[in-house]
C-alpha cells in the first residue's frame, strides 16, 4: 500500500468511526473481518472493478501516440530477443513513454498493471476469455553445454558434468542427457542470467530456449538431445486498452518482428536476421 503500519491502523479507525461499526476483530494472530467488514469489502471490490472499467474505457478512447505504454514479459525474452526491437519502436515513436516490466510475475491486464503482455502459452485454452490475443510463433528449447567443455569431454576429460538448473525448477522431464552422462549432484542458480553464465564456464549442461542457446557462440547443443516445445508466444491486450493507437502500433510492430524470428525460436537458425 506504500504506507506504514501505523497509518493503516489510523485509517481503519477513521473509517470505523465514520461508518459507526467495527470492521475488524483484533485477535492474537492478527485481524479478522467482522460481518460488517465483509459487507464493506464486497462493496469496495465492486467499486474497484467499476473504477478499472471506467479507466479502461477512457484509455481506449485515446487515439494519440503520446503517453505511457506498459509492456510485461519474462526477463529472458526481453534481454535476449526483443529489447533491440523495443528500442527501435521507441525511436520511431519518441512521444510514447515505454515502461518495460521484465519479471517472472504475471501482471494483471484487467487491473491495468500493464497494457500489453508477451507470454509463452502452452495451452491456448488457459488464456482468460477477456484477453485479446495475437498469436505468434512457437518457442522451442534444447539442452546446451559450452563448446570448450564438449571438446574436453570428447577428449576424455575426467571432470564430471553437472545439470545446471534454476532453483525453483528441477531437471525437466523432457531433457535427455543424450550421449553425455552427468553427476547426480546438480548445480542450482537463482535466475536465468546466472544459469547462462555458469554453463559458459563449462561446469555442465542446461536446458535453454533455442533463441538463447543457438545464438550464443560459446554454446552448443548436447549431442543426442532433442528439442522440446515450450509453447506459443502470444501478444495479449485487454478490453478497451487494445483500441488505443499506441497499443495497436506496438502490437502490430512486435508481431511482425516475432514472425521474422520464427526460425530462431524453433531452433532452425542461429541468427536474428
Amino acid at each position: 500500500m506504500g504506507v506504514n503500519h501505523a497509518t493503516v491502523l489510523r485509517r481503519v479507525a477513521q473509517l470505523e468511526e465514520r461508518l459507526g461499526v467495527q470492521m475488524f476483530e483484533k485477535l492474537p494472530a492478527g485481524y479478522r473481518l467482522t460481518a460488517a467488514g465483509e459487507e464493506v469489502l464486497e462493496l469496495a471490490e465492486q467499486m474497484e472493478a467499476s473504477s478499472h472499467q471506467l479507466e479502461a474505457r477512457v484509455f481506449g478512447r485515446d487515439q494519440g501516440v503520446r503517453g505511457l505504454l506498459r509492456v510485461t514479459l519474462t526477463p529472458v525474452i526481453a534481454t535476449h530477443l526483443l529489447m533491440p526491437d523495443f528500442a527501435e519502436f521507441a525511436r520511431l515513436h519518441p512521444d510514447i513513454e515505454m515502461d518495460i516490466l521484465s519479471s517472472g510475475e504475471l501482471a494483471n491486464l484487467t487491473n491495468r498493471e500493464a497494457d500489453v503482455a508477451i507470454r509463452v502459452v502452452y495451452d491456448r485454452k488457459t488464456l482468460p476469455l477477456n484477453l485479446h490475443g495475437l498469436k505468434g510463433p512457437e518457442l522451442f528449447g534444447g539442452v546446451y553445454m559450452s563448446q570448450d567443455r564438449l571438446t574436453a569431454w570428447r577428449a576424455g576429460a575426467p571432470d564430471p558434468l553437472r545439470w545446471i538448473v534454476i532453483s525453483a525448477h528441477d531437471v525437466p522431464n523432457w531433457a535427455s542427457e543424450g550421449e553425455v552422462r552427468t553427476a547426480e549432484v546438480p548445480f542450482r542458480v537463482s535466475d536465468a542470467e546466472a544459469q547462462l553464465a555458469v554453463v559458459r564456464q563449462g561446469l555442465g549442461i542446461t536446458p535453454l530456449p533455442c533463441f538463447v542457446g543457438d545464438a550464443d557462440p560459446l554454446l552448443v547443443r548436447v549431442p543426442g538431445t532433442a528439442l522440446h516445445l515450450y509453447g506459443t508466444l502470444w501478444l495479449l491486450t485487454q478490453g478497451e486498452a487494445r483500441k488505443t493507437k499506441r497499443v495497436r502500433l506496438f502490437t502490430e510492430f512486435v508481431s511482425r518482428r516475432l514472425a521474422t524470428y520464427a526460425p530462431l525460436l524453433a531452433g532452425l537458425s542461429t541468427s536474428r536476421d
